[in-house]
């Protein structure tokens, strides 16, 4: 799973997320050529490399020929994109991400949707920098967005419609709800574009509700034009992909715990139904002796299971147990990352499974049906087995 994280400490703005996710490896020629599928013409996307306050990164610009800029509605932009070449899903991400910043506009005008025409919607560079960064979550094949505060200036300044607070009123519209980092700074660092976009994606493309580990895949940071007295004006892109940890980490993922106790079924049936379980999906199947209600002792059944393979063991623990009910939990595992070496032994080949935590291997394993078959190979106790592995897993490793 790809996850995209923003962190800023410049504010945001379309060029800004922009320059990110190109700096991230969204394809400029494949964003270019869905671009100018659009009927709209005299643009070009240009790129700067950036340094500021010790942080490089990259600068993107919308430069737009035509001087002169209509101030469309919404219609006119549901029939642009209608017409464009664009992936379904950056179609209507792209869609909701105007709906949100057309309806922010429009209550704190105090009109409807459909009677506001405003620049801000209409633009050409907002229509690029809006589809631009949406196409780029798909060219990047991102699943969720997630974003830290946001750092917001404090005073006034001077907009079409005169003097404003800041954040100006639309944006403040726009980040109801959404954490942000107040500053002393006296500009508007978050635009009515990049509060829609990033607002829209963590609306549209929510993370996991309970963390996962995943491994950074890149980072890049996006800046803008204006260059701030005390910091970076620039916004961090970081690439995150559960299915990329880095080595000696361990991978993180959700579960549920499926239980019931157990006092009136026979040894046999329940080894049966733990091997059942087994072999339907759990990832682990265990039973502990338990004291139960009127002096009997009994038998609790713990099951581990993901999300996807629940029903199947709720209803195997219903049909072949006795059980008149199941709890049902949620936990988090944790699992080390795991790499498998062949060792050499007087008994033949054993294969040694090891576990990384941090770089370093923090535990090891005989393959137990290695070491049954080559203890009845040889007849000798698949003990001795075992500990020949793990000397011979030593001086492969010291020799190394």
């Amino acid at each position: 799973m790809k996850q995209l994280r923003f962190d800023s400490v410049g504010g945001a703005s379309g060029n800004m997320l922009l320059g990110a996710l190109l700096g991230l490896g969204a394809d400029r020629e494949q964003l270019c050529r869905i671009l100018r599928s659009l009927p709209i013409e005299g643009f070009d996307i240009r790129t700067t490399d950036v340094k500021q306050h010790g942080h490089v990164g990259l600068l993107a610009e919308v430069a737009v020929h035509d001087e002169h800029h209509p101030h469309r509605g919404l219609s006119d932009i549901h029939a642009i994109l209608a017409q464009g070449d664009l992936p379904e899903r950056t179609r209507q991400l792209s869609l909701a991400v105007f709906q949100r910043l057309a309806e922010a506009e429009a209550r704190v005008h105090g009109t409807s949707v459909e009677a506001i025409h405003f620049h801000e919607v209409g633009a050409m560079d907002a229509i690029v920098d809006i589809v631009g960064t949406c196409t780029c979550l798909e060219l990047l094949d991102i699943e969720s967005v997630a974003c830290g505060p946001l750092p917001v200036g404090t005073g006034t300044t001077q907009a079409a419609h005169g003097v404003l607070p800041l954040p100006v009123p639309a944006v403040a519209e726009l980040l109801r709800g959404f954490e942000v980092q107040p500053t002393a700074l006296p500009f508007e660092l978050v635009t009515p574009t990049g509060a829609a976009l990033l607002t829209t994606w963590l609306l549209e493309l929510p993370g996991p509700t309970r963390p996962v580990g995943a491994g950074v895949v890149a980072t890049a940071n996006g800046f803008g034009t204006r260059e701030l007295p005390d910091r970076p004006n620039m916004i961090r892109g970081m690439l995150l992909d559960t299915g990329a940890m880095v080595e000696g980490d361990t991978e993180s993922d959700a579960c549920h715990v499926l239980e019931c106790n157990l006092d009136d079924m026979s040894p046999e049936l329940i080894g049966s139904l733990c091997g059942l379980l087994a072999a339907s999906g759990a990832l682990d199947v265990f039973t502990a002796a338990v004291h139960m209600k009127k002096q009997r002792p009994g038998v609790l059944l713990t099951v581990l299971c993901m999300e996807e393979d629940r029903e199947t063991l709720l209803d195997l623990v219903f049909r072949e147990s006795t059980t008149f009910g199941i709890r049902e939990y949620p936990v988090e595992r944790h699992v080390l990352t795991r790499a498998w070496v062949t060792v050499d032994t007087p008994y033949g080949e054993i294969r040694v499974k090891m576990g990384q935590w941090k770089g370093h291997i923090v535990t090891r394993a005989p393959e137990y049906e290695d070491c049954i078959a080559a203890a009845a190979a040889h007849g000798v106790p698949v003990k001795i087995v075992y500990e020949v592995a793990i000397k011979s897993l030593q001086r492969k490793t010291a020799d190394e």
